[in-house]
């Protein structure tokens, strides 16, 4: 791709915060991103409300925006009279259609990228703790059955210490 923007995927992460049980970005980091004033990108978005259901975008509370703001130690967003709008991944699709602008696209492009990214890791790193646990479980199984082996090797050493001498049978030497 001529002209392609590369954002190097770590400052994109740093900007993705989970927020309501959803990763998400935040319109002034996207603004940023995209390279367009906030209040443009906001704009764009009011004009084409009926694109962003619940799902694809939520406006922070005043409790969630003052949790953020304290978690990110001094404000970035100091003077912002708004609570931002949080984007989830197919949010931030939807922006594209409504920001025409090529470096929009281009960016929206290698942030979706990371998202799917960071769905794989997820994945991966959930298909890793499954195989742990059904190691954890073989490894509890055979310890079982240690133990088992162990038990009966036990009772066998006590039946041979206890053993009743036998009355023998045939030629006797007295």
């Amino acid at each position: 791709m001529k002209n392609e923007i590369t954002i190097p995927d770590q400052i994109i992460t740093n900007k993705i915060y989970v927020i309501r049980e959803q990763k998400v970005m935040l319109d002034e980091d996207l603004a940023e991103l995209y390279k367009v004033e906030t209040k443009q990108l906001k704009r764009q978005v009011r004009r084409n409300i009926e694109r962003f259901p619940e799902d694809f975008m939520f406006e922070l509370s005043k409790i969630e925006f003052e949790i953020l703001r304290s978690q990110n130690g001094t404000s970035k967003w100091g003077g912002t009279r708004y609570a931002p709008y949080a984007f989830t991944e197919q949010g931030i699709a939807m922006l594209s259609s409504v920001l025409s602008s090529q470096t929009a696209i281009k960016v929206n492009i290698q942030i979706i990228r990371v998202f799917t990214k960071i769905r794989q890791l997820f994945t991966d790193n959930l298909s890793i703790k499954l195989e742990i646990e059904d190691i954890k479980k073989k490894l509890t199984s055979q310890n079982k059955n240690i133990e088992l082996v162990f038990s009966y090797l036990d009772e066998l050493l006590e039946k041979k210490e206890n053993e009743i001498p036998r009355t023998k049978i045939g030629f006797k030497k007295d």
